[in-house]
Formats: C-alpha cells, structure tokens, sequence
C-alpha cells in the first residue's frame, strides 16, 4: 500500500517541489497552504507529516500540539531556524525530526524514507506487558494504563518508555536513548531527553503510579525492575 505524506508550508514554490518530488518516488501526497488545513487534513491520518514551522497566524509548532492529541505519524518540521533552543521547542512539541533549510532533497527524502521503516518495524510488535499487575504497556497500541486509566503519553515519550521498559534495570545513557529513538543524525542536543524523561515522570505521578524511569547521576536512565 502507497505511503501519504502530508506536506504543510505556505511558500507554494517549496510544496509544489516537495510534491513533484515525493510524487515521483512512489509517494501519494496531500498538501497543506496553512495551519488550519494542516490540522484539518492531519485528521485522514497520513502516514507522515513535513510541517513548515514558520507560518503566518498559526505556525507549525502550533499545529504540531494540536494534532498530537490524534495523530501518531512522524512529523518532521522544516525550518530555517537553526538554534539549539528551537530544536528542543520542536521536539518538545511532538516532532520527530529537524530540518534545517535549506536542504539536499534527497536527504529528506531518506530521512522520510528512514522514519517510514521505523514506523513499519514498531507495527510488527504484538506484545502487550504488565507490571506490578495495574500497570499496564500496550506494545502494539502504543499506550500505557494505570489501573485501567490511560496515561496519555506523546509519541516519543512512550518510545522512551517502551525502549527502558524492554531492558528492566539495563543503564542507558541520554546520548544511547537520543540515538536509538531519532536513529538518524542530528544536530538537537540530547537535553531533549532530560525533556521528555521529566514530563513522563510528571504524567505517572499525576496518574498515581511510581516513577519506573531511575536516573542514575551522571551516567543516564534505566527502568526500575
């Protein structure tokens, strides 16, 4: 079956390329001139998302935590921004990759291509784990319930989760989680970890189960057996 990407931006020169482009490698593509759209055709459920940051009236990280809450594809921004605060706001927000403008096109097309492979490998698994009996990971959902109540995790947070929660008590450093979870190079700083691990805590806390993810000083994380 074809894979849709969604591309998002108002300058019609950069989409109309992105499309051709896409479009010729096998692709199919919707495409969107403004944020409004964006969430509006995020809504058919593509298969991925390239999301301009810099728009008029509603920019990209805007949509982006907006769609979070029903969309679960990669959404990798497009941007000119290059500082390291601007890639934490970006991943923070839900994003799964950073490009910086301007850009080979043929990079991002394997870095679309990579993210597509990512998302087919992660389908593939139909495990379901408990811990502590109310504590529940849904593998193949991509979900996790605490007595019976979903905590509502974004998709990177739960794949921080599912990486430390398939290797109970294995010490893994930020710059090991960075890799495994982004598995492409790039240039956002592994703090966006230390991001994500605090708001997973945050969200366990407030769902009232214990922590699970330990940090060991000066070394990384790993899961409480």
């Amino acid at each position: 079956m074809d894979k849709t990407i969604l591309i998002v931006d108002d300058e019609k020169d950069m989409s109309a390329m992105l499309k051709r482009y896409f479009e010729l490698n096998g692709y199919l593509v919707q495409t969107a001139e403004n944020g409004l759209q964006a969430i509006e055709k995020a809504g058919k459920q593509p298969d991925l998302i390239l999301l301009d940051i810099n728009m008029p009236d509603l920019d990209g990280l805007a949509v982006c935590r907006r769609i979070r809450d029903f969309v679960s594809c990669p959404i990798l921004f497009l941007t000119a921004r290059v500082e390291d605060r601007d890639k934490l706001i970006g991943f923070a927000a839900g994003g799964d990759d950073y490009i910086v403008k301007p850009f080979s096109i043929d990079e991002l097309g394997a870095r679309v291509d990579a993210h597509l492979r990512r998302e087919e490998r992660r389908q593939t698994k139909q495990v379901r784990t408990k811990f502590d009996g109310d504590f529940v990971i849904d593998y193949t959902a991509k979900e996790v319930y605490f007595k019976g109540e979903l905590i509502p995790l974004l998709p990177r947070e739960f794949e921080i989760v599912e990486l430390l929660s398939s290797y109970p008590g294995q010490l893994f450093s930020k710059e090991r989680i960075f890799e495994h979870i982004w598995d492409i190079d790039s240039d956002a700083d592994v703090g966006v970890i230390m991001e994500h691990v605090s708001k997973i805590r945050a969200k366990f806390a407030n769902a009232g189960t214990k922590p699970y993810i330990q940090t060991v000083w000066g070394s990384g994380y790993k899961w409480v057996k």
